[in-house]
């Protein structure tokens, strides 16, 4: 029987490393082959050198896709999806997969979606359904991505509830968690040992693992916002807290915030770090301190990563600003506002305070499931591609009963 070729677009290295479990669960179905298109962020060397981690995980790169960024600016991100709706367009031309796979809310997956759509491609979203009501234009993207694509793979139940309380089909919605537990419960991750030789690290020291992005619809505020934070990682460093600074993501005003990062980096400031990715590797093995009691390990930041990735491995995570407000969360959050006396007190509670870092430790992971990657690929194996599945029914009827429509 011929497989079934599934094309998976990634743009961005967070992105990649939440697709990984689904790429080896494509990989290692009898039924399926993929075709990894890649692009964004992972094409520019100055956000880190994420094909090279692509490559040593041991997939296949079939498709380079540029996306012109432009200035940073109101128009760059407009004038990208439009790049990336031109480029996409030609490299699923020549792909002609049987079906597409995006992944949640990023710009450059927009962009896939449309095309993917457009050209009567079955697409299948990863992560619809869920919330960031933190001022990005995430809300409105996933949605908009969710409302195009034929098939939808969500992280959580209440997720999937919205999907089906925006008039999705309920054969269309499959709950499978979130992908990248699959990754965390099989250790794919660095070692202790590894860690601090590779990174430098005393590991009997605090360390804080530190990202903010810029908020799309505030981008010009970027630089005034990262500023407190990284005010509150000087004072940290001070006291002998060993601070891991990482690059933000391409959106509008991300390039302010590297330019802060750099200045720090000139000044060669002790316990401080700065690397453009870690890769997930060694992103998820410094997360994974925190599951030894006698080490002390906080996540810091806006990344959705510390409010979705953290609660599996009992990490204390501190929130930055309003980003993430919104995102369903463990208990291991501290939400702070853009104050560095504000932040620096958040950091210290995660390392000083007994009792949070115990909640922290049991905190109920609610993206927990299991098994993400296979259940999706045996869902994509076993998905009949027919007109029934590209032509979308809205459940919604539209009627009206006590005021309210039905």
């Amino acid at each position: 029987m011929k497989k079934k070729i599934i094309a998976v677009f990634t743009g961005n290295r967070a992105e990649y490393g939440l697709q990984y479990p689904l790429l080896k669960a494509i990989e290692a179905h009898p039924d399926l082959d993929y075709k990894l298109l890649v692009s964004g962020a992972h094409l520019d060397s100055g956000l880190g050198n994420t094909l090279e981690e692509i490559q040593a995980d041991g997939f296949h790169i079939d498709y380079e896709i540029e996306i012109e960024m432009g200035e940073d600016s109101e128009t760059s991100t407009s004038r990208a999806i439009g790049s990336g709706i031109l480029s996409i367009s030609e490299a699923l031309k020549d792909v002609k997969p049987d079906i597409m796979v995006v992944y949640a809310d990023r710009f450059e997956g927009f962009a896939a979606v449309i095309v993917s759509t457009q050209m009567n491609i079955p697409t299948a979203h990863i992560e619809g359904g869920d919330l960031t009501e933190g001022g990005a234009l995430d809300d409105s993207v996933r949605h908009a991505m969710s409302k195009l694509s034929h098939i939808h793979f969500t992280t959580n139940q209440q997720a999937t509830n919205r999907l089906l309380a925006m008039g999705e089909e309920e054969w269309r919605v499959h709950t499978v968690g979130f992908p990248a537990i699959d990754s965390i419960l099989d250790a794919c991750y660095a070692t202790p040992d590894e860690i601090a030789k590779k990174l430098l690290l005393d590991l009997n020291s605090p360390i804080v693992l530190f990202t903010q992005h810029s908020i799309t619809t505030e981008f010009e505020q970027s630089m005034e916002q990262i500023a407190p934070s990284l005010d509150a990682m000087k004072r940290l460093a001070k006291q002998g807290v060993q601070v891991i600074l990482t690059y933000p993501n391409n959106d509008a005003g991300g390039q302010k915030i590297i330019e802060k990062l750099n200045k720090i980096k000139s000044e060669s400031i002790e316990n401080i770090q700065i690397h453009k990715s870690l890769g997930r590797h060694l992103y998820h093995g410094v997360l994974a301190l925190a599951r030894d009691p006698e080490l002390k390990v906080a996540c810091v930041g806006n990344s959705s990563s510390g409010v979705k990735e953290t609660p599996a491995f009992g990490c204390p995570t501190v929130n930055i600003g309003s980003r993430q407000k919104g995102r369903l969360r463990g208990g291991n959050v501290i939400d702070a506002d853009y104050d560095k006396i504000e932040i620096f007190n958040a950091v210290r509670e995660c390392f000083d305070d007994k009792e949070f870092r115990l909640q922290c430790f049991l905190t109920n992971n609610p993206y927990y499931a299991g098994g993400a990657g296979k259940k999706m690929a045996k869902i994509l194996a076993e998905t009949k591609l027919d007109k029934i599945l590209i032509r979308k029914k809205m459940t919604l009827k539209g009627d009206v009963k006590d005021g309210w429509y039905q």
